[in-house]
């Protein structure tokens, strides 16, 4: 019988990322948000009123995508949309009061769950762990956009 091998610490870095999708979608089944609709709502929850443009730069999505999540937060009541103060050809994309109540109640549910993975990692391992995460997520940033140029 072959040897099962041992999982690698991108088998983890992928198991991870697959139960916090599955986290995220439990979270918000039955209503009419989704993981890319709480991209956008986080996007402006920490960056403020945007234009749809600066939006879709942020997201790094196309403006027809960003205008079909915009759309769709507007319809549930998320977002609101107001003409640019000084450029008539743009809206600005702002929270509604509703969600920005429920982007604090997320804020404060992401505090409290970075605060409970954190536990199960003995404290004096704790800042080694924050500085091995940064540098692979800035490794792996840094081969998408190598690839992103070699694609060029």
């Amino acid at each position: 019988m072959p040897e099962t091998p041992t999982p690698t610490v991108l088998d983890r870095l992928l198991e991870i990322g697959e139960l916090f999708q599955h986290d995220m979608a439990t979270a918000f089944d039955g209503t009419s948000l989704t993981p890319a609709r709480v991209r956008v709502l986080w996007v402006l929850q920490h960056a403020g009123p945007m234009t749809q443009q600066s939006l879709a730069t942020n997201l790094e999505v196309s403006a027809r995508n960003v205008t079909a999540l915009v759309d769709a937060l507007e319809d549930g009541g998320h977002v609101h949309r107001t003409p640019h103060p000084t450029d008539r050809r743009a809206t600005i994309v702002s929270l509604t009061d509703t969600a920005e109540e429920r982007m604090r109640g997320m804020q404060r549910d992401h505090a409290e769950l970075t605060a409970d993975l954190l536990e199960a990692v003995a404290p004096a391992d704790r800042d080694a762990l924050a500085r091995g995460v940064d540098a692979i997520a800035e490794r792996l940033r840094a081969l998408i956009e190598a690839d992103r140029e070699r694609r060029a």
